[in-house]
Order: structure tokens, then C-alpha cells, then sequence
């Protein structure tokens, strides 16, 4: 008798688009093998046949739209041969602990946390044995996974979803409700969604200079929001389908470690104990907040300034770091007027003085004060106002604000896991040690990401997130990036990697030095902008690239070639004699390299000395 093939659970996507149709009627398929394939707004997926035999009749073509429980074909299964034998194989693959179930229940009530709950009490045979290279406890050989992943952020998800591609039995805590962590709920991605509103609004102010003017923007900050919030929907939704797929157990609630093999879990009025071979450490940063300030709701940090409840009229951003010079960006764009405040001399601390001008002279037109060499050494929540009040040559003694954002940096969870318990080392400031696998100082515990040290980046912790994963299946992986980018997206964007200038000149390290202007950049001028600049830093000694920076519309997307060209090892030729298209922005990299080749022909260069 003809059995039906089902669409499985495919997350919060509904309305799926088949692109394509794997297999015909009559055909002979195997379990496992992939029927259909479908396109959501994630991923593509593929959906495959759940027992071998004849396909009778297909239900569906390209283009339908498939739900799950959408029946999608009818086959006649093959004879079992014997059944005994594949009770007996399914058994062996239960019990070998590969996409298992995880956990113990502590609590008889039912857990939010996942559709597939740890289970309370196992069967010596049933319980999941540890696949990973993490050193069992004496007389204790099972555990209830291989991998557990503490953190669902980029580097957590990364971690977990790259440990079970390698057959591992993984579960992954996350603390909230979705998946994604900062980054991807209240950080990264939130914010370019608003930067992106923000460059459009400035965008079509400045054509008026060239013929096209518009009326005032009408800011519908709660449609603003939404729009915010469906970019965040749709990655989040696709985190919990591929985590499905991929049999994924994902536990909702704070871990903390019991041992260095055991983590309790504690959501709601739920607690479980999970135990591990091997622990991915993921759990992120927090926004660093200053001390003997008041506690008043109108004080944000990064996270609630990207959910505003109104657009205040008045706004001081204290640090003038990436983060704070994104948000003022953002909300002076909006309308608010923005004050801003560093204590160093310059804004983007660590970046070139000459990637950062251009910026300079953008922000200081779109706000009301940028103030450098500056302390805040006050506030008080008034009723009607916050007052601030100031230490530094230009700024008044104080000033009334209608809200105020602290964005001084991010400072490591480290010490909030019980890590001490695991015997894992948490240093001073809440970071852990990790080695170039990314192992702390407990061989089978692994940290990545924002607790791991500095630069605290996502992608950084992606990258790291794989090496753990690796390691955990016993691979030889380790972490060794020369250049790590980093990318400011206000209008216009600041990004680098490698070597900067700066730290050239301190460290004594002798380079030389390509670059080209975008005021001879055709595309840069077609869109208006002209003041950016693409630059690359080579060593004097083999003239292999070393460093880079970009300033400009898309200078965040033009550092990944220059990111590539420093960990290849490329030289000035190698980057020049590549064929860029015309006119594109990413011409300006390869005419960086041919300026320092001597190869340029769209500028006059005066002969080096040689």
C-alpha cells in the first residue's frame, strides 16, 4: 500500500516554494533521499523521502507552495527483508547517541524550551554516548549529548550547527525565547536596519543639489519598527528551521556549570541538569554601563536605543566608538539632534586618522556637537530633562537632554556562567583564555566570541565557532586568522583589517603604502561621493600586503577582497594585474595596488625613487 511522504517541520515558514523536483514517477528512491527542494526566505532545503521504495505518484511541481504536512508524494515502500534485523540496527543507532534527545528533567511540568524535550530517565542502552574528543569521566562514560553549546548567538549557532554537520549529538541553550543572540535580536542587525532608513533619508536629501528634491521624510516610527523587526523574524525563523533539520535540541534558559561535565539549566519554573563530553563557551558580552549613574529608563544602552518608544528631540551619545557613532548616525538622520562625546582625542579610537576625517566631516554637519578630549562628569534624572554635565575645552558646563545613551563598550559574560565550577579560568576582566583550538584551560570546554578576548566581533566568533565544533569531532582545526575586519556602517562606512598605520608606526614595522583617492573613482562620483579614500599597507621587506582600510559608501563590502589579498599573502602586482569590473567601487583597490606597483594610469604618480 502506497504511503504518503510528508512536508516535515520546516520552522515558522509557511507557504514554501518548490524550485525544483528531484525524481519522477516509477523511480526507485532510498531512504534519505532528497525528493524535493524548497526555497524560503533563509535557506534552501531539501526534503527527503522517509522510508525507500517506488514513487507512485507525485503531488506536487516546480512552483507549488508547500506547507508542512503537505503531502508531497505517494510511494510503495520496499520489502524490509527482515524485520529483526532493522529493529535491531535502529536500536544500535539509538543507542550510539547520534541525534538523540538531551537532558534530565527536573521539573514534572513541561518545558517551553523545545518540540523535543531531554528526557527525564534513560535506559543504560538509550542513553546518547559521547562521540566528541572530550576526556569522559572516571566510570561515567555517557552523557546525555557530545556537544553542548551555551549561547545561540553567531558564533553558538555557527558552533552547534557545525558539530552536528559532523554527526555529533548536540544541544544548544540559549536564554531568550529565539535564537540568534545580540547580534542578530537587539545589535548587528537591528541597527543596519535602521542605518539603512537612515542613509535613505540622506540620500534623498542630497539630490536635491542635483535636480531631484523631495518633501520632508514623515517618520512612522511604529512601521519603522516593524520593519526592524521583520528583518530580525526571518533569520531568527530561520535559525529554529535549520536547527530542526539538523536535529538540533535546543534548550531555552540560563546554564550555569554544576561540573566540568554537567550544566543546570534553570527556565521559568523549569530546571534540568544536561551532562556533556565536550562544552562550547558562547555566551557573548553585555553593554558596559557607568557607575553612580542614576537609574532612570530615559539612560539607554545600545540595546534599548534600537527600540525606542519615541524619536527624542534631543539625544547625547556618550563614546564615540563604532557603536555610538552608528546610533547618533541614526538618529541624527531621524531627526533628533545629537550631541556627542569621547574622552579620547579622536572618534573610532584604533582606526587611521585618515579613514576617519571623512566621517568627521560628515557627522559633525548631521549633528549638533561633536565633542573630543571630553569627560561626562554627571547626571541627574531631573523630571523633565537629564542633565549632563561636562568636563573639556569646548563643551558647555552642562546641558539638558531628553534621553541619553552610554555606548562605552561591551564587557564579557564570563563571570556570570559558574564557570569557576567547571574549573574553567575567568580572568579579571570576564574574559576566558582560550588556545588556537579555542580550548580554555579544561581540554573538553571551549570558549568563543565576545568572552573569548578581543576584537569582540561576530564574525570573528563564527570562525571560532567552526574551529571549536571541529575540534569537539576530533578534527585538526585550529583558529589562525592574520586579519580580523572591522566595519563602521554610518554614512559613510569606515572598515579595516590587518595592520593599520598607526600601529605601523608604534610598532617600528617599515611598509609602504598604496592608495587611491575616490575623487578619481567614476562610480564614487556618479553616486555623489567623492571623499573617500582605498588604501594598502605593504611590507617593505617581501611587499606582501599587511593591512588596508577603506572610507566610503560600501567600504564595509570592499574589505573582504583586501581581507583575502592579506591572508594569501598577496603582493602589489598580484592585486593590480586582477581584472576589477568597470566602474565599480572595488577598481579602487586594484588602483591602490598599481599605485604602489607603479603600474597606475588613472592618476599622474611621480616616479619612486628607488
Amino acid at each position: 500500500m502506497a504511503q504518503e511522504i510528508k512536508v516535515p517541520d520546516i520552522g515558522d515558514f509557511d507557504a514554501v516554494e518548490v524550485i525544483e523536483v528531484l525524481v519522477a514517477e516509477g523511480d526507485e528512491v532510498d531512504k534519505e533521499q532528497a525528493l524535493i527542494t524548497l526555497e524560503s526566505d533563509k535557506a534552501t532545503l531539501e526534503v527527503p523521502s522517509t522510508v525507500a521504495g517506488r514513487i507512485t505518484e507525485l503531488k506536487v511541481t516546480e512552483g507549488d507552495t508547500v506547507s508542512e504536512g503537505s503531502v508531497i508524494a505517494l510511494i510503495e515502500a520496499a520489502d524490509s527483508g527482515d524485520d529483526e534485523a532493522e529493529d535491531a540496527a535502529d536500536d544500535k543507532a539509538e543507542s550510539s547517541g547520534r541525534k538523540k534527545d538531551t537532558g534530565k528533567k527536573k521539573s514534572e511540568e513541561k518545558s517551553q524550551s523545545s518540540s523535543k524535550k531531554p528526557q527525564k530517565e534513560s535506559k543504560e542502552s538509550d542513553k546518547p554516548k559521547s562521540g566528541g574528543s572530550g576526556q569522559p569521566r572516571p566510570g561515567a562514560h555517557d552523557y546525555d549529548c557530545d556537544v553542548l553549546v551555551l549561547g545561540s548567538g553567531p558564533g553558538g549557532y555557527s558552533a552547534a550547527f557545525r558539530a552536528a554537520d559532523l554527526g555529533l549529538n548536540v544541544a544548544l541553550v540559549e536564554r531568550h525565547s529565539v535564537l540568534g543572540g545580540v547580534c542578530l535580536n537587539v545589535g548587528c542587525i537591528p541597527s543596519k536596519a535602521l542605518l539603512h532608513s537612515a542613509k535613505v533619508i540622506d540620500d534623498a536629501a542630497a539630490m536635491a543639489e542635483h535636480g531631484v528634491s523631495f518633501g520632508e521624510p514623515k517618520i512612522e516610527l511604529p512601521k519603522l519598527l516593524e520593519f526592524k523587526q521583520s528583518v530580525i523574524d526571518k533569520l531568527t525563523g530561520g535559525l529554529k528551521s535549520m536547527a530542526a533539520k539538523r536535529e538540533v535540541q535546543v534548550v531555552n534558559g540560563n546554564g550555569t556549570f554544576k561540573d566540568d561535565h554537567t550544566l543546570t539549566v534553570e527556565g521559568g519554573d523549569d530546571t534540568r541538569e544536561i551532562s556533556f563530553a565536550n562544552c562550547i563557551i558562547a555566551v557573548g558580552s553585555e553593554p558596559v554601563m557607568l557607575p553612580d549613574w542614576p537609574e532612570d529608563e530615559r539612560i539607554w544602552d545600545s540595546e534599548a536605543a534600537l527600540s525606542p518608544d519615541e524619536l527624542p528631540k534631543s539625544l547625547l551619545v556618550v563614546g564615540g566608538g563604532i557603536i555610538g557613532m552608528e546610533l547618533a548616525n541614526v538618529y541624527a538622520s531621524h531627526g533628533t539632534k545629537v550631541d556627542v562625546v569621547e574622552m579620547t582625542p579622536n572618534l573610532l579610537p584604533g582606526a587611521d586618522r585618515d579613514l576617519v576625517k571623512p566621517l568627521e566631516k560628515r557627522m559633525k554637519a548631521r549633528c549638533d556637537n561633536l565633542w573630543t578630549n571630553t569627560k561626562v562628569t554627571g547626571l541627574k534624572a531631573n523630571k523633565k530633562a537629564l542633565k549632563a554635565s561636562f568636563e573639556g575645552k569646548d563643551a558647555p558646563a552642562s546641558k539638558d537632554y531628553d534621553r541619553v545613551l552610554v555606548a562605552v563598550g561591551r564587557k564579557p559574560n564570563g563571570p556570570k556562567i559558574g564557570a569557576d565550577n567547571a574549573g574553567v579560568q575567568v580572568g579579571d576582566k570576564g574574559f576566558i583564555a582560550v588556545d588556537k583550538q579555542c580550548r580554555t584551560n579544561v581540554d573538553h570546554i571551549f570558549a568563543i566570541g565576545d568572552v573569548s578576548g578581543e576584537p569582540q566581533l561576530a564574525h570573528r566568533a563564527t570562525h571560532q565557532g567552526k574551529v571549536a565544533a571541529e575540534c569537539c569531532a576530533g578534527e585538526k582545526s585550529a583558529f589562525d586568522a592574520k586579519c580580523i575586519p572591522s566595519v563602521v556602517y554610518t554614512d559613510p562606512e569606515v572598515a579595516w583589517t590587518g595592520v593599520t598605520e598607526t600601529q605601523a608606526k608604534e610598532d617600528g614595522t617599515e611598509y609602504d603604502k598604496g592608495a587611491f583617492p575616490w575623487a578619481a573613482s567614476g562610480r564614487a562620483l556618479g553616486m555623489g561621493y567623492s571623499e573617500g579614500t582605498t588604501k594598502i599597507l605593504f611590507d617593505k621587506e617581501t611587499g606582501r600586503a599587511i593591512g588596508a582600510g577603506a572610507v566610503g559608501p560600501g567600504a564595509g563590502e570592499l574589505i573582504a577582497e583586501l581581507g583575502l589579498a592579506i591572508e594569501m599573502g598577496a603582493d602589489a602586482h598580484d592585486i593590480g594585474l586582477t581584472v576589477h569590473p568597470h566602474p565599480t567601487l572595488s577598481e579602487t583597490v586594484g588602483m591602490a595596488a598599481e599605485a604602489q606597483a607603479g603600474t597606475l594610469t588613472d592618476l599622474y604618480m611621480p616616479k619612486q625613487k628607488k
